[in-house]
């Protein structure tokens, strides 16, 4: 839970909310939580996120207690929601669309073809630049309904579940790496056996190798008290 510290993370939180949760990065922060933070200490005008729209922003603007501005043209236009399509026939199954989208619309194997969810995805456009065949098209579905009016809050809601899920997915998938690596470093450890040393250059090199898997546990004991 984030503690409000001055009513910054009660801003934040509300400002959050807001947002349309597309997660496309498009406001030039790295997702909706992070360009809320940035609003709420000052740091971004309110006007950066084109699938919000106008109406977003206005909506943004009435928390901050700020004038109605334009959107940037420089962060992008409104426009109607749109969904990815992927073309099966040039689809290589190269996973790089799943692990660039940040809702998991996209479902798949490696080297095979993957499919696009339509319910679930933002419109990002995250995953086209990755795509090494260009077989990905972003397809309108919402006619002349742009911003707001091409969302709703029901959609934003499941937006942020789902990223935010995908992000502690993430996390854990991290931390079993962790896990896995500092487990092989410490096996490996015990098989530097000194005694088998049969020059000083050679238990010189043992305890040299030694020296580096001990760091490599310690960072990786670190991370994990870090996130408990």
């Amino acid at each position: 839970m984030h503690k409000a510290i001055d009513g910054l993370d009660d801003l934040s939180d509300r400002l959050l909310a807001a947002l349309p949760q597309t997660q496309c990065t498009k406001c030039g922060y790295p997702d909706c939580r992070a360009y809320a933070k940035a609003m709420s200490i000052g740091e971004a005008p309110h006007n950066q996120c084109p699938p919000g729209g106008q109406e977003g922003i206005g909506r943004l603007a009435k928390i901050l207690n700020k004038e109605v501005l334009k959107l940037n043209p420089q962060n992008g236009e409104e426009r109607p929601r749109s969904v990815a399509l992927i073309e099966s026939k040039a689809c290589i199954g190269c996973t790089l669309c799943i692990q660039a989208c940040p809702v998991d619309a996209i479902v798949g194997a490696s080297k095979q073809m993957h499919v696009v969810i339509d319910e679930w995805c933002t419109g990002c456009d995250l995953c086209i630049p990755p795509c090494p065949v260009d077989c990905i098209t972003m397809v309108p579905v919402t006619g002349k309904a742009t911003g707001w009016d091409a969302w709703g809050q029901e959609l934003a809601d499941l937006a942020r579940n789902r990223y935010e899920s995908r992000e502690k997915r993430l996390e854990r998938e991290e931390l079993d790496n962790v896990k896995r690596l500092a487990l092989k470093a410490k096996n490996k450890a015990k098989a530097l056996d000194l005694e088998s040393a049969k020059t000083e250059d050679e238990k010189a090199e043992i305890e040299r190798k030694r020296a580096i898997i001990a760091a490599a546990m310690a960072r990786a004991q670190e991370k994990l008290q870090s996130s408990s």
